[in-house]
């Protein structure tokens, strides 16, 4: 699925739309947030993890995972940037993070290649200014349903 977003809203509107998409999820979801610097994932996750009622996302960066637990969901949501070694997260139990009901948000996936799970839905984010053009593409059943919900 190919999308046009001309606005930071935009933006925020489809992070919520596919929030709401995960809200009934009963097993683990790895969601990977691929794009160039600036170009908009972080944005994503922090309008996806807010619609679970989490007001101060902040930016993994350089903690490398911020965790949101709530009732209803827990969501990791990891940047890799940093990483010099995909092994440094197995130091930090990264696949201990894969339970019933959770979320993994991961920017950057190609640098923690071999040590995080293959993703369930890809967004690949591009684009300068305002305007950025996002491509969803599904791995599995999950991420098929969700593909679904959040085009339907």
């Amino acid at each position: 699925m190919d999308l046009v977003l001309k606005n930071l809203q935009e933006t925020q509107e489809l992070a919520k739309k596919l929030a709401q998409c995960c809200s009934n999820l009963q097993n683990s979801c790895v969601i990977y947030l691929i794009g160039d610097l600036g170009a908009g994932k972080t944005t994503l996750a922090q309008s996806f993890i807010g619609h679970f009622g989490f007001d101060k996302v902040k930016s993994p960066t350089y903690t490398l995972v911020e965790s949101y637990q709530n009732e209803s969901i827990d969501i990791h949501h990891f940047d890799c940037y940093r990483l010099s070694d995909p092994e440094e997260l197995e130091y930090i139990g990264i696949r201990e993070y894969l339970k019933p009901k959770s979320l993994q948000l991961i920017e950057w996936p190609e640098l923690g290649k071999g040590a995080i799970a293959h993703s369930d839905l890809s967004i690949n984010i591009s684009g300068n200014g305002d305007i950025r053009t996002v491509n969803i593409t599904s791995q599995t059943k999950i991420g098929k349903l969700i593909l679904e919900c959040a085009i339907g």
